[in-house]
């Protein structure tokens, strides 16, 4: 039986669900792609609340840009929210993608801004 992209990344999702939680003091960096932005958050698991998120959509600095470079946009707006939230550390939380591309962009620029994960 052949899984489906979706059934395959659902699967991947929650092994690495299993795995790792976002605390209040070291929240979970969830990152979103669709095929033509890109969002991240940082959600404490505890409370079930999302403290901060930034996305590439209706982001005047990335409009016209490549995805990969709008995906860097994103990761130093989501460290600087970070950062004036308290949080220094974080929980990276792929969400079934393949850690290259977009996301390992947003991830370098994140951790460029100051995030340690």
């Amino acid at each position: 039986m052949a899984f489906s992209k979706l059934n395959r990344r659902a699967k991947i999702k929650r092994r690495i669900r299993k795995k790792i939680s976002g605390t209040t003091s070291v929240p979970r960096l969830s990152v979103f792609r669709s095929n033509k932005q890109i969002y991240a958050q940082l959600i404490d698991d505890t409370k079930g609340v999302t403290l901060a998120a930034a996305s590439s959509y209706k982001n005047k600095a990335a409009d016209k840009k490549s995805k990969s470079e709008q995906a860097a946009i994103v990761g130093k707006e989501i460290a600087s929210k970070a950062v004036k939230a308290g949080v220094e550390s974080v929980v990276f939380d792929r969400n079934g993608y393949l850690y290259h591309g977009r996301v390992k962009s947003l991830a370098d620029s994140a951790r460029e801004g100051g995030l340690k994960f």
